[in-house]
């Protein structure tokens, strides 16, 4: 890729963006339906494993998108030498990557360990701590490998091949979903675990993607290129170096953000078991939500940093822009269609009464929050593809930790607002948190236009 000396209009920029998001689109929303899955067929088991579900994968979410969040340093750092045609050095850097995330992984994993002998003491229903506790240990195995098929995820969209591991997450999801079906249940020949089950599918759908998404990278032609930088013996200090610069922030942004829903799952259990199975459906909702965004969002980053390589400051700028009208556009179509069909939504997760009526009064936060996380999500990953990451990690502590944990404790408790007003914070924190993202990806894009 070369700098233009023209910007590229915006029907250009917006066919791109597709065609690099669609994929991420696509693969994020299977694992999506994974998780859903898990929800209606644990749901459908029994409410009070769809409640330890809840809590647990509320905890486990926060880890796995620190983990995430950590390995999005690869794109900041392999896109610019893809566009740049440095193929050996991708590979290094790919080597390094995976170095990096495998530590990372197996570190978060024992933190996990630990906090399991502390699992009683989380104020949750003396009740559900049997089906908690055996499940959250089989899919905090599943960590490390989860943080290793990151780092080559990152490395594909990196190189502007998005598809593929579209492709991998969608079959491992459908392998989930039938793992599922024959161990909650014991179908045929396999026992009946419940939610043991379901944590077992899940462990063994992502060792299986990372084994297909390692034997394409070593197997397929097209990828040669980056294999003698990906096979050689050199020091890799410097490159992991870099990716743990600029890993951490990334990391503790995305994990600050989570951390304001995950810790929220703890407040709704102190209020009861209902409260947190509704969360764990609207959070199942959201999230869909969440993974078309960020698909976008990784879309723009990832052109942001080709352009960013060659140093087309215009072309970034217009880049983002037109991936934040895209999100808006989006976020506008899904918080209609998500409002007016709630009810059938909810039908799908459970047939408790209690439960559908509570998630039905999360839906005015839910949708007065997407345009805020939409905002937040394309700045963020615009200041990714310049490689920009230290003052998301401020801006998230302000936000998420500062502002929206105490408000969300504030509004729920305090003034009484119960399940609703522990989610009022998330419209105010992720409104914020965009904002200060945008203003920072401003500043900084024109003192490059300056320079």
């Amino acid at each position: 890729m070369q700098a233009s000396d023209q910007a590229i209009t915006y029907g250009r920029h917006i066919r791109a963006l597709a065609t690099l998001g669609i994929p991420i689109i696509v693969g994020q929303l299977g694992t999506i339906i994974q998780g859903l899955a898990d929800t209606i067929m644990v749901g459908r088991f029994s409410a009070h494993s769809l409640a330890a579900a809840g809590f647990v994968n509320n905890i486990m979410v926060l880890v796995l998108i620190f983990a995430l969040g950590y390995s999005y340093a690869i794109t900041p750092v392999i896109g610019p030498m893809h566009a740049r045609g440095e193929f050996e050095n991708a590979g290094k850097a790919l080597k390094a990557g995976l170095q990096v995330n495998g530590a990372l992984g197996m570190v978060l994993f024992l933190l996990m360990g630990t906090l399991y002998f502390f699992l009683g003491h989380m104020g949750q229903p003396e009740e559900l701590l049997p089906e908690i506790r055996p499940y959250y240990i089989v899919v905090a195995l599943s960590i490390p490998i989860q943080s290793l098929f990151n780092a080559f995820k990152q490395f594909f969209d990196s190189i502007g091949n998005t598809r593929t591991p579209m492709w991998i997450m969608i079959s491992a999801n459908l392998f989930n979903i039938v793992g599922n079906y024959l161990l909650i249940y014991g179908i045929g020949p396999f026992p009946q675990l419940g939610l043991l089950g379901a944590g077992i599918s899940t462990t063994l759908s992502r060792i299986l993607m990372l084994m297909v998404i390692y034997g394409i990278f070593t197997s397929n032609e097209k990828y040669k290129k980056y294999h003698s930088g990906f096979q050689a013996k050199g020091e890799t200090t410097d490159m992991r170096r870099l990716l743990h610069k600029l890993g951490r922030p990334l990391g503790l942004q995305m994990g600050m953000e989570t951390a304001s829903f995950s810790l929220c799952a703890v407040m709704q259990g102190w209020i009861g078991a209902a409260p947190l199975a509704a969360h764990q459906i609207m959070t199942s909702v959201g999230s869909t939500c969440f993974m078309v965004y960020y698909g976008i969002g990784a879309a723009v980053a990832i052109r942001v940093s080709h352009f960013h390589g060659v140093n087309d400051t215009r072309n970034v700028r217009r880049s983002s822009l037109t991936g934040y009208l895209m999100i808006l556009a989006t976020g506008l179509a899904l918080a209609i269609t998500i409002s007016t069909f709630i009810t059938d939504i909810c039908a799908f997760f459970t047939d408790d009464t209690d439960i559908r009526h509570i998630v039905v009064s999360l839906v005015i936060p839910f949708v007065l929050y997407q345009f805020g996380d939409g905002l937040q999500i394309n700045f963020a990953n615009s200041l990714r593809g310049i490689a920009d990451v230290r003052p998301l990690m401020r801006y998230a502590f302000l936000c998420y930790i500062v502002i929206s944990l105490p408000l969300s404790y504030l509004l729920g408790f305090t003034f009484h607002g119960g399940p609703v007003g522990i989610w009022m914070a998330f419209p105010v924190a992720l409104t914020l948190a965009g904002a200060l993202f945008c203003r920072r990806f401003l500043r900084k894009t024109r003192t490059m236009a300056a320079g």
